[in-house]
């Protein structure tokens, strides 16, 4: 179309720049890669040796967590030593060898500064590798001392673990279950990568319950703790199995910084005849010549110009592409956006794919069956409001025209039926007005503790006038001090709609009854009929405005036709809901669900 070509020619004219950047972008990043190679290499060296210390100095921590001294640690130097390429030796504080992977001298002697000091009471976090579960103290969690389990706890525990996992895969939908075991040797489930406990749920104990082992390991700890806070003059706690705290006396608060440094120096007191002592760690490696990927040779140079211009024509091949394929979808669209300007509105796109065009494309679609749709109602509502306006406006009119011309006298009957047909044109108007403020947001609420069972006690006795007339029975049942925050008068107003609809829909000598009753955290008030009930086609009809059973759209029975959708919004305004259920032959019951906000 013709008013599509100037958004064609801004759209290309912008990809066109957007290809220019890009190509001067490639050409610039190419130069710097060539540029930083040596720069790389360097920091991929260096990164690897980071790593590889990094590596050596968790393993080592481990050893001495795990063993009470360095004695056999030479097979572990020697292993390392192999996988990096390093030199490994571990001394005391003095410098006396423990281990070496060196042990013929070489390699010649130590530098004169140790490159860490491998002690799992005291970690380096800056090349622990395990830093998620070292705990402030700096103590290694793989240390555990008097905590580790013996084996026949273990055994027991790993049965139970396994029970567990077994009912969990056959209790519920797939999942990554598998049981895996803590530093003390403590069988654990774990689901989807998490530790649970899952005993309850699969008719096990808990895996969480502590074992004869580390209840004794938690009483000594919490005795070396408390005799710390002792010699403070501090109040004691009680040492939980996660090793968290509670006062231990309610009279004395503890002092939290002096239980910190308690537990610390408590912890590192029980754990010390189990971990290796502190020893010196020295790691050398041989000279490595760093080489980049390739050189500035001639050739090198010439293949990184052929790489420019590929990425060069590369860029200005997709970009050309991409632009194209961007604009047909955007001149449907507006094609079709011109089209519903015109006034077509039937106008729409065809959705090709899921991307980002196919999704704009849909909710432009939406978009224009979501208007049509409400000009369809738009223009329905004017219809319907001149139609329930029609009647009463020309009953009026024609009597009063028969005042004037002398057919009727204008005695008391008369001036009663033209007030009745007055007051039916003001109830139209009201509720049509209470409508247009809930669409519009507009219906103030004056919330307040409000008596369920007074509630419809008042709209009983409302109603009981109307009903006796129509020989029809009104019951209440309500449960006694049920109380919830809501506006009375809004409340009154839509329950009483609904026992005015079932009054005028039940025959004389049926019954309409009241009652309320809590469901969860919600109050339902309930109208139940015994009239001739609604079909199970109308009833997604029910609560649309001037919607009428009767398919002649008569009077007869009474009613704006606007009560049910008051209903409807006035729930809504509360924050709830209104539903209807019914049989035909045996009656309806409708129901208003609304928050038990204040409930008691």
């Amino acid at each position: 179309m013709p008013r599509d070509l100037p958004l064609r020619r801004s759209l290309r004219s912008r990809l066109l720049w957007v290809s220019a950047l890009v190509s001067l972008c490639s050409i610039v990043a190419t130069a710097w890669l060539v540029v930083s190679l040596t720069a790389v290499a360097i920091g991929r060296e260096r990164g690897q040796v980071l790593a590889d210390d990094a590596r050596i100095y968790d393993t080592l921590v481990g050893y001495a967590a795990t063993h009470p001294d360095w004695t056999g640690a030479g097979p572990t130097v020697h292993t390392l030593s192999r996988q990096t390429g390093r030199r490994i030796t571990l001394t005391d504080e003095s410098r006396r060898p423990l281990a070496d992977s060196d042990s013929e001298g070489a390699a010649g002697p130590l530098p004169s500064r140790a490159s860490a000091t491998v002690d799992a009471l005291a970690v380096d976090t800056a090349l622990a590798r395990r830093t998620d579960g070292t705990s402030a103290d700096r103590i290694d969690p793989r240390a555990v001392g008097p905590f580790r389990l013996d084996g026949r706890e273990r055994k027991d525990l790993e049965a139970r673990a396994s029970r567990i996992a077994e009912c969990l895969r056959g209790a519920g939908p797939p999942q990554d279950i598998e049981v895996t075991r803590a530093a003390n040797g403590r069988a654990q489930v774990e689901v989807d990568g998490h530790v649970v406990d899952t005993g309850d749920r699969c008719g096990a104990d808990g895996l969480q319950r502590r074992t004869r082992t580390e209840s004794r390991a938690l009483t000594q700890l919490g005795g070396l703790v408390n005799d710390c806070l002792a010699d403070r003059h501090a109040a004691p706690v009680r040492l939980a199995a996660d090793l968290t705290w509670l006062p231990a006396d309610v009279r004395g608060a503890p002092d939290t910084r002096a239980v910190t440094a308690c537990l610390a120096t408590a912890r590192r007191e029980q754990l010390d005849p189990y971990v290796a002592p502190p020893a010196l760690l020295f790691a050398t490696a041989p000279d490595r010549k760093i080489a980049t990927f390739f050189d500035l040779s001639g050739a090198n140079r010439t293949r990184i110009a052929a790489v420019t211009v590929a990425v060069l024509l590369t860029t200005v091949t997709v970009t050309f592409v991409a632009g194209t394929r961007m604009v047909r979808p955007l001149r449907a669209l507006t094609g079709a956006a011109q089209r519903m300007a015109d006034g077509d509105q039937d106008a729409r796109v065809e959705v090709a794919g899921d991307d980002e065009f196919g999704r704009l494309g849909a909710a432009f679609n939406l978009m224009a069956s979501r208007r049509q749709e409400l000009e369809q109602l738009r223009r329905a509502l004017v219809s319907d409001v001149a139609h329930e306006l029609r009647a009463p406006v020309s009953n009026v009119r024609g009597w009063l025209e028969a005042v004037e011309d002398g057919v009727v006298p204008a005695d008391e009957s008369l001036v009663s039926s033209l007030l009745e047909e007055a007051m039916l044109l003001q109830h139209i108007i009201d509720d049509l007005r209470d409508l247009s403020a809930a669409d519009a947001g507009a219906l103030r609420l004056h919330p307040e503790d409000v008596d369920a069972a007074a509630v419809l006690g008042q709209v009983a006795r409302a109603h009981q006038g109307g009903a006796g007339s129509a020989g029809v029975e009104l019951r209440v049942a309500a449960e006694e001090g049920l109380m919830l925050s809501a506006d009375p008068m809004r409340l009154r107003q839509a329950v009483g709609n609904l026992v005015s609809n079932a009054v005028r829909h039940t025959p004389a000598g049926g019954t309409v009854t009241l009652s309320a009753d809590r469901e969860g955290d919600d109050v339902v008030f309930r109208v139940e009929d015994t009239g001739s009930g609604i079909g199970a086609e109308d009833l997604p009809k029910v609560f649309d405005r001037f919607w009428r059973a009767e398919k002649s759209r008569s009077r007869q029975s009474g009613g704006s036709g606007l009560g049910l959708s008051i209903v409807r919004k006035l729930a809504e305004a509360h924050g709830g809901s209104a539903q209807v259920s019914s049989v035909v032959g045996k009656g309806s019951v409708f129901s208003v669900r609304l928050p038990g906000r204040g409930l008691r």
